[in-house]
């Protein structure tokens, strides 16, 4: 870092020993060869010199780019010079701490302990690095990871030290965000499903003799019209009022958010009066909510149990109240249940069939895929089919979706299901290819949780590529509710690059979500598919009428076809084919059939044409 003169070279020493002896040579002659001698060890020197110089006005440079501090001290730890990263950072000019002990900036977070080990390294390893905390000028302190390098001259002794660091105050930051939103609701602040779990364990293990505690699994019922409604912003906005409100009534108690519209409530009390704390509960939640000028009630179902009556494990708790909540909602909206034992039975046949489903899919036969066509509403012409997946029980026979699918989510088999789904499609649209079927694309629903999974684009390349199918055969479904998934990020470059590979995208159950129109601009996606709730009542409905006009009108501003699902009879075909919708797939065309007996359709029919 700092150049030195130095006559190591032959041509400098040759000089200078010509030069001590010009006095004693006797001839002129040789006194000029001598000066000639002088004169080149001269110039070495000068160019030697120069070269050290223009290496300095390198070494500077390269500091001055330098993104990281950089402050160089000699032996006693003052300061010789600093880079201008080192000012930006710090907010010290080089005048401002030049001759300074570098002391002077710490910001007195570590003890004496730490700088006795940190220069008992530096002083026996010759470096240091890690982790320190400074001061700026302005007194706000800071973290920076810093390297420090000893600069010893050519006997060994150290004369300057280089620190090299980066001010780490971002990275920090994040680290604390990730650790607050592993332990915290984004959206309301409150305890999320982790750290309520952490927090139950803790008060089961400090309840003194007498105390219990009462719990509540609190769900919003029908939020997602509120969410259609007013929008999602209002819907965020409210569900922030409802925690609030929630915890204010619960003073002292714990008050979370398990996702989506589920909140949680704990107390620790001494009072065995569990059903009339969940009346008050409601009463005190039930009271209207003012939001932009519109006041809403809301309904609740509210599942509860008490500890240690009903368990002294926070799983186990978890778990009734889950079956206490899931069984006040097949009583309807806006009730409440307390966990009993008898609700753990049909809990067994729930996790019974889960462990069938497992089996299922890990040994194959049972799961199938059945196949339900899209058509050209004008002249009935075959477009493609969508791929629905079917499970034959051996001993319960065929098991509705609705029965299955939900079990799947709430117990992590829906990434495998979804797999599965992919690849028994993309081989049978490779079998369907070699015998001469139609050649439509078939369509396969994706689930939040394999975009979550992140390994959707490469399951998919790998099956197409084993198939020999190109990617245009194999259309992918996506409901709103996936697309809007905060778990899963911003999906639209996901989509965007599937789309560049090949892929149709579509919007499923289209209307029912809570997408905007802007956000659909967004979205790269070619189809909608109207859902059938819309379709049912046309054309004598005026509302359904109105909306799938507004659809159509919109898809056809935006060059998005649209599918129109659940069209079971001509007056629905009619309007649809009035108002310029194109496409449909209903039990007008076809209902859902195994794929032997779409084979055997399209197939006699083909040959029959022949």
């Amino acid at each position: 870092m700092w150049p030195s003169f130095s006559l190591n070279r032959p041509l400098a020493w040759m000089g200078l020993a010509a030069l001590m002896a010009m006095a004693w040579l006797p001839f002129a002659s040789l006194r000029l060869a001598a000066l000639a001698i002088v004169v080149v060890g001269l110039v070495d020197c000068w160019r030697q010199v120069r070269r050290e110089h223009r290496r300095r006005q390198l070494s500077e440079e390269a500091l001055k780019l330098s993104e990281d501090g950089v402050v160089i001290t000699d032996s006693r730890n003052r300061i010789v010079t600093v880079n201008p990263a080192f000012t930006q950072i710090t907010g010290y000019t080089h005048d401002e701490v030049h001759g300074l002990d570098s002391s002077a900036l710490s910001a007195g977070r570590h003890d004496k302990a730490f700088y006795d080990r940190y220069w008992q390294t530096l002083h026996a390893t010759g470096r240091w690095e890690g982790e320190i905390w400074n001061q700026r000028k302005h007194g706000d302190q800071f973290p920076e990871w810093l390297r420090v390098q000893s600069c010893p001259d050519e006997r060994g002794h150290v004369t300057h030290y280089v620190g090299l660091f980066t001010d780490i105050s971002r990275h920090k930051a994040r680290e604390q965000d990730l650790r607050r939103i592993g332990f915290e609701d984004p959206l309301t602040g409150l305890p999320n499903r982790r750290r309520l779990h952490d927090m139950l364990t803790s008060r089961l293990q400090r309840l003194r003799a007498g105390e219990g505690l009462d719990l509540a699994l609190i769900d919003i019922d029908g939020f997602k019209a509120v969410n259609d409604g007013l929008g999602v912003d209002n819907g965020d906005r409210l569900l922030a009022r409802f925690g609030q409100r929630l915890a204010a009534f619960v003073a002292g108690g714990v008050v979370g958010r398990l996702g989506g519209d589920e909140f949680m409530v704990i107390r620790t009390t001494t009072f065995d009066d569990h059903e009339k704390w969940i009346t008050s509960l409601r009463e005190h939640l039930s009271e209207p909510f003012e939001l932009n000028g519109n006041s809403l009630r809301l309904g609740l179902t509210i599942g509860s149990c008490r500890a240690p009556e009903d368990g002294s494990d926070s799983g186990i708790l978890f778990q009734r109240l889950e079956s206490a909540l899931y069984s006040a909602k097949r009583h309807g909206r806006n009730h409440d249940r307390r966990f009993r034992p008898s609700l753990e039975v049909e809990g067994d046949r729930q996790l019974a069939l889960v462990n069938e489903l497992r089996r299922a899919l890990a040994q194959g036969g049972q799961l199938e895929l059945f196949y339900q066509t899209q058509h050209r509403l004008i002249d009935g012409a075959l477009v493609g089919m969508e791929a629905l997946l079917r499970w034959r029980h051996p001993e319960q026979g065929m098991i509705s979706p609705a029965d299955f699918i939900p079990l799947a989510e709430r117990h992590g088999l829906m990434t495998a299901l979804g797999n599965w789904v992919i690849e028994r499609a993309v081989a049978q649209q490779a079998s369907w290819r070699a015998s001469g079927m139609p050649r439509v694309p078939i369509w396969v629903n994706i689930s939040a949780l394999q975009l979550i999974q992140g390994d959707l684009e490469s399951r998919l390349a790998a099956s197409l590529a084993q198939h020999k199918v190109p990617a245009a055969m194999l259309g992918l479904e996506l409901t709103e509710s996936v697309l809007l998934d905060e778990r899963a990020g911003d999906i639209s470059p996901r989509l965007e690059a599937l789309r560049s590979q090949g892929h149709q995208i579509a919007i499923d159950d289209f209307g029912t979500g809570y997408s905007s129109m802007a956000y659909l601009k967004r979205l790269p996606v070619d189809k909608l598919k109207l859902d059938r709730a819309f379709v049912q009542a046309l054309p004598d409905d005026r509302a359904d009428a109105a909306i799938v006009v507004a659809v159509l009108a919109m898809a056809r501003g935006l060059h998005l076809e649209v599918v129109a699902e659940g069209v079971e009879n001509q007056a629905q075909c009619d309007f649809l084919i009035e108002h310029g919708c194109p496409l449909t797939q209903g039990f007008l065309f076809a209902r859902p059939e195994s794929a032997d007996a779409i084979e055997a359709r399209y197939l006699n029919a083909s040959q029959t044409v022949n």
